[in-house]
């Protein structure tokens, strides 16, 4: 007797059969979830060392810039006259930074309305709060 092809098995057969179908799928779905995570893992690995490779050639590309400033400005004034001035204008930029960072920190560091608010509504909810304080 020969095993029955896929058109000639019974209903209960394919029944039977199925919660082997289901966990074989979702092995095969969980196998190709993982190997498309590990491509886009490995290229994104890839791009961020190129990215911090193009930023340490920016550094010396500004170093070099810098320099080509104060080699500029040296030769209508002393050298260290040139590179005090490139000096402060660094500096200058520096503080500007620094004061816009300081200003969204502290921007940043305010507690949201969203929170204020459940909170009130919080005591509220609980009889508690300052709308039932008369003055």
């Amino acid at each position: 007797m020969t095993a029955p092809s896929n058109d000639d098995r019974s209903l209960f057969t394919l029944i039977g059969d199925l919660p082997d179908t289901i966990s074989s799928l979702v092995r095969a779905e969980i196998d190709q979830i993982k190997a498309e995570v590990s491509y886009k893992v490995k290229h994104f690995g890839i791009g961020s060392g190129l990215v911090a490779g193009a930023a340490v050639v920016g550094v010396f590309l500004l170093f070099t810039l810098i320099t080509t400033a104060i080699f500029a400005l040296a030769l209508v004034m002393p050298a260290w006259a040139a590179a005090l001035t490139v000096s402060g204008v660094l500096l200058l930029i520096i503080a500007i930074l620094l004061w816009i960072a300081y200003v969204n920190f502290k921007r940043g560091s305010e507690p949201l309305e969203s929170v204020e608010s459940l909170k009130a509504d919080l005591d509220a909810l609980k009889g508690t709060g300052d709308y039932d304080r008369r003055y």
